[in-house]
């Protein structure tokens, strides 16, 4: 008898790595306006508060909240408003267990 073979599939991210507007569009296979979208709801946000776009730069993060931000969107049509509050339940969420492991 066989086993079953699994693949696991991953993004493994720096904390320091940087990414341009254009470049973290790209990445969530977005247009650049749906970023500015997400930076105008507070889901990301650009590491110093440039008022020219041109020069705005995201960490990791940035790129994992937007990606969660558009599957919220697209798999369950929630808007940006209710996507911002669920990332950041999700994140609250994922801190008390940290806590929690820690003390038990």
């Amino acid at each position: 008898m066989t086993t079953p073979k699994h693949t696991l599939s991953g993004l493994i991210l720096d904390e320091d790595c940087s990414f341009t507007l254009a470049e973290l569009s790209t990445a969530c296979s977005v247009r650049t306006e749906y970023i500015i979208e997400l930076v105008e709801e507070g889901i990301v946000e650009p590491r110093e508060q440039q008022r020219e776009q041109q020069y705005w730069t995201f960490n990791g993060r940035s790129l994992l909240r937007a990606r969660k931000a558009r599957r919220l969107q697209r798999d369950l049509g929630i808007n940006l408003a209710g996507a911002a509050l669920v990332l950041d339940m999700m994140e609250e969420i994922e801190q008390l267990r940290q806590r929690l492991d820690r003390l038990g």
